[in-house]
């Protein structure tokens, strides 16, 4: 049984580890952007200023990276 000669197995190979990257990527972003949240309001609430003001930082950059990659997906799907 032969192989069909149309597959790209290098551009399909680039495609796989392009979309594990960006799974895993966007995932543990959103877990850091919650992970911040949480512990933010957790620390506000005890009155723990400072560590609730790192974490709301942690969570605004963790949502900024998730934003960040929505836009720059659909700039890629606009492009082609």
């Amino acid at each position: 049984m032969m192989l069909a000669t149309g597959v790209d197995t290098s551009a399909l190979a680039k495609v796989v580890a392009s979309a594990l990257l960006a799974g895993i990527g966007i995932t543990a972003a959103f877990a850091v952007a919650v992970l911040g949240a949480t512990r933010f309001a957790d620390m506000r609430r005890e009155e723990r200023l400072a560590e609730a003001a790192v974490f709301a930082a942690l969570g605004i950059a963790g949502l900024g990276v998730c934003i960040a990659a929505v836009v720059v997906g659909i700039i890629i799907m606009v492009s082609k």
